[in-house]
């Protein structure tokens, strides 16, 4: 099954609060996006009914192993690209906007030999 490009975001976007939080919560990850709190929980249960993460009864969400990783994934490429921008000159701004657009669509070959290119500098 592929995933949207949207839950991609929302999967990395939970992975970020984890981090940055030790836990989960729709409101972080709203206010991290950008987004509505309806539009968080509408994007919540499509990946708790595909199996990309569960919420207890206090609404804290675990990522499950499907989407850790893919979450984990796209932060990997997220923070590679946005690296190899900034190292372009692009500002850091420009670079976590432009990463975010570019992590969805290329493939792995593509990252892949990107991330070779990069180590050689």
């Amino acid at each position: 099954m592929k995933i949207q490009k949207s839950s991609e975001d929302y999967l990395e976007a939970m992975l970020i609060m984890r981090e940055r939080h030790g836990y989960i919560r729709s409101i972080d990850v709203a206010e991290h996006l950008g987004v509505t709190k309806p539009s968080v929980s509408y994007a919540t249960r499509r990946l708790r009914e595909n199996g990309y993460i569960s919420m207890d009864k206090d609404g804290l969400i675990t990522l499950q192993q499907p989407g850790l990783e893919i979450a984990s994934r796209m932060l990997t490429r997220h923070r590679a690209l946005t690296d190899m921008l900034v190292g372009l000159g692009v500002d850091r701004a420009t670079a976590e906007d432009d990463a975010c657009k570019i992590e969805h669509d290329i493939s792995e070959e593509t990252f892949a030999a990107l991330c070779r290119i990069a180590q050689k500098k």
